[in-house]
């Protein structure tokens, strides 16, 4: 991993150091701020729901908009203006119990997401050129070492009260904004034709190869926030506790970080685009199935969790599998000009499959427990990932989703 992160010239080694600050900084306050909306600032279940919802809803809702400005404005300064954003968001967050003030954090801090995330693949996508997908595939071994170390930072600094947190935080921002503003160069996509934002969203909406796609991948987004939904719920109802919840999420990220590049490189020699993330969608339909089938058949005295961890280790390798493909995948379907705009209406589909998503399972939990179905919300989220492997592969197969076939991949060792 080293050794590719190297090979990359500065700007894209920024971007990747840039992504591991940008999750320590989140993870460190976000896993404990319902927490303290309850028990510090003694608000009622509803607003915290509240407060969250709106944190989601401003970054899901504005991926757009953020997508479109950088394509307009540029990569750089909407990096530096979100990591900006982000620092009052969570400063506020620290400094102030009262609703209103809190709501405006939980908003500053969702747009904030909503204007960094497409800039800096856009701008990942663009600078790596030819090697988009072994850069996706460095950016998200950082990726993962920010959600490892998060929680844990989080969790020391909680010993000195949670504004410590928020403040640790949002200084971890300060620091990702001015560092961008010195260091990164200016960057945007190819130069056009300016078109009004209207006629760039119509391009993009109906772009069909490009949504037929987007619609196949939004199961992906389902299935993979089960990792914060189903699978921390089933150990907690196994009595694993919040270590046993813990650790799952360490072991998803250690395998992150240790495999990540390695697979891309044995799935680059092997396949195409297309083939890696519908092969990678089925093993996360598949990681489904251990639990599903526990659900009906008696394990042995000690073997409770291993259907939980069997799980995660394939949900994790499905998703290590697809997504450098699937990054790059998007910034080529958007032709190198409105590649923001893409990822910002990619980005936005995928909110929505996470949100039906988590409904969706959420539901079927409590009605399964209920009516003594305990393993059919498993069997039903392996019947969506095989779903969407059917449909990406069925897109492959007609030349629609690259059109570069076969990655080359220039300097990716597979071994």
């Amino acid at each position: 991993m080293l050794r590719e992160f190297r090979s990359f010239d500065r700007s894209i080694q920024l971007l990747q150091v840039n992504q591991a600050g940008i999750n320590l900084g989140f993870y460190m306050l976000m896993p404990y701020l319902a927490q303290h909306l309850s028990s510090g600032a003694d608000l009622a279940a509803w607003t915290i729901g509240l407060v969250l919802g709106l944190r989601n809803m401003s970054q899901q809702g504005m991926f757009l908009i953020g997508g479109t400005l950088a394509d307009r404005l540029g990569y750089k300064p909407l990096i530096m203006l979100g990591c900006a954003l982000r620092t009052v968001g969570f400063a506020l967050f620290g400094l102030t119990t009262s609703l209103p003030l809190l709501i405006v954090a939980a908003v500053v801090t969702g747009f904030a997401g909503a204007l960094f995330n497409p800039a800096a693949r856009a701008y990942l996508a663009v600078a790596a050129g030819e090697r988009k997908v072994a850069a996706f595939a460095v950016f998200n071994v950082f990726y993962q070492g920010g959600i490892l170390l998060g929680p844990l930072v989080g969790i020391a600094l909680l010993k000195t009260g949670f504004t410590a947190v928020c403040l640790s935080a949002a200084a971890i921002f300060a620091v990702l904004t001015v560092l961008q503003g010195w260091c990164l160069p200016a960057r945007r996509g190819p130069a056009r034709e300016e078109q009004p934002v209207l006629r760039d969203w119509r391009r993009a909406f109906r772009d069909r190869a490009f949504v037929s796609f987007a619609t196949a991948m939004i199961a992906s987004y389902a299935l993979s926030y089960q990792m914060y939904l189903a699978l921390p719920l089933e150990v907690q109802r196994l009595g694993g506790g919040e270590i046993g919840v813990t650790a799952l999420y360490a072991l998803s990220a250690l395998l992150g970080i240790a495999g990540q590049v390695r697979l891309t490189g044995w799935c680059s020699a092997r396949w195409s685009r297309g083939q890696a993330i519908s092969r990678g969608l089925a093993l996360m339909g598949a990681a489904f199935l251990p639990p599903a089938a526990a659900a009906q058949l008696p394990l042995p005295p000690g073997w409770a969790m291993a259907p939980v961890v069997l799980c995660t280790l394939l949900l994790t390798l499905g998703t290590l599998v697809a997504f450098p493909f699937e990054m790059a995948t998007i910034a080529d379907m958007a032709g190198d000009r409105l590649i923001g705009t893409y990822y910002g209406l990619y980005n936005l589909l995928s909110g929505v499959g996470i949100l039906a998503g988590n409904l969706l399972s959420g539901a079927l939990l409590d009605s399964a427990r209920a009516t003594g179905l305990a393993g059919l919300p498993w069997l039903l989220l392996a019947v969506t990932g095989t779903a969407s492997a059917a449909a990406v592969r069925r897109l492959d197969r007609r030349h629609r989703l690259s059109p570069t076939g076969r990655v080359a991949l220039a300097g990716l060792d597979p071994g």
